[in-house]
């Protein structure tokens, strides 16, 4: 799992579905902070929700599970008929900022962290929730109000998302070749070793058990494309680059973390689709 955002998406989806407990969304959460804050956004969040403003409070995974299970049960009647639910996993990026409501806080803070869930019927206000690292045990939880659109743009489909990752894997070797970035040792040890361990890393948190194979393929694909492409950037030569070969590695790196983005969004998209929840 690649984030705190896909792995609360992935679960909350399967939890409001019945297909997970309670207990397996704050047991998958707990992977990525023991502690997790939870704040509205401001005074009128916090009065329609019920949840701390301004100050947090270490309500946990259990609060923004009631506060979403609420939220949609208050919006159902104002939606159109037969919409099922939207969650939706955001990952906004410099120049990739698809599916955010311009010049909006959600957006603002969705973009400064990288990632955010957005939860809610088509078509009504739904619920931003952006995370926050407070420290290493820490994860603090905003949560905004948001416009939920009738559709979500993606890059790919699935199966397209499965043939970008075969070749961006291939991909992100020749890269690292032509940037020589993978000396045999660096300061941040092995390289390979490297690449390894944030694989492993990646592969500890878990994943509903209604995922499919083939949307593990993909995100196992991303994450070792994601992988590779972050010790490269790590393990530079010891000399600064010029700004050409600075410029060069840009040039390279960039549409491979652009692919790993897209197939990612894809395939979380997929594995919610699975389990949405009906009404």
């Amino acid at each position: 799992m690649s984030s705190s955002s896909a792995s609360l998406a992935v679960w909350v989806s399967s939890w409001l579905a019945g297909v997970s407990a309670p207990d397996d969304v704050i047991d998958a959460m707990f992977e990525w902070a023991p502690m997790h804050l939870v704040v509205a956004a401001d005074p009128d969040i916090a009065a329609a929700t019920g949840l701390a403003w301004p100050s947090p409070r270490a309500d946990g995974i259990a609060a923004l599970l009631t506060t979403v299970r609420s939220h949609l049960a208050q919006t159902s009647a104002a939606s159109a008929p037969d919409t099922d639910a939207a969650i939706e996993l955001l990952l906004p990026a410099p120049g990739s900022v698809e599916n955010l409501a311009p010049s909006s806080e959600f957006s603002r803070a969705a973009i400064g962290a990288g990632e955010a869930v957005a939860v809610g019927y088509a078509g009504t206000r739904g619920l931003g929730l952006v995370p926050t690292v407070e420290g290493p045990d820490v994860l603090r939880w905003t949560v905004y109000t948001v416009d939920i659109p009738n559709h979500y743009f993606r890059d790919f489909s699935l199966g397209e998302a499965e043939y970008a990752m075969r070749d961006a894997v291939r991909s992100a070797a020749e890269a690292l070749g032509s940037m020589q970035a993978l000396p045999t040792r660096s300061e941040l040890g092995d390289p390979r070793t490297r690449i390894t361990e944030l694989i492993a890393n990646a592969s500890r948190h878990r994943y509903p058990t209604e995922t499919s194979e083939r949307v593990l393929r993909v995100l196992e694909s991303a994450d070792r494309v994601a992988a590779i492409l972050s010790v490269a950037q790590h393990s530079s030569p010891t000399e600064a680059p010029t700004a050409s070969a600075a410029a060069a590695r840009e040039s390279l790196v960039r549409p491979l973390w652009a692919t790993v983005r897209s197939a990612r969004l894809s395939a979380v998209a997929s594995c919610i689709e699975s389990s949405v929840p009906r009404r």
